[in-house]
């Protein structure tokens, strides 16, 4: 398969069950119809589960640390995560 927009080798990627079509060259992502919307779906899915409300405790006191985490920490993504490996 030929890269639409630079003509690279394109490569198949199965997951999830979703096929990604990949750049060799450019690195570009190319969606076959209805899985940009089954990728949006599993997103969602995913990011309520990630954040869900944890259970009801005695929280730390005011000003008390909370739980080590220090700084700025950002999830990633389930998209962010699909090319990871």
């Amino acid at each position: 398969m030929e890269c639409p927009k630079c003509r690279g080798h394109m490569r198949t990627f199965d997951r999830n069950g979703i096929h990604i079509e990949q750049c060799d060259n450019c690195r570009g992502i190319f969606l076959d119809y209805g899985e940009l919307e089954t990728l949006t779906r599993m997103e969602s899915q995913w990011a309520q589960q990630q954040y869900a409300p944890p259970p009801a405790h005695g929280g730390p006191a005011w000003g008390a640390p909370h739980g080590g985490h220090h700084g700025h920490h950002r999830n990633r993504s389930w998209v962010g995560m699909l090319f990871s490996s």
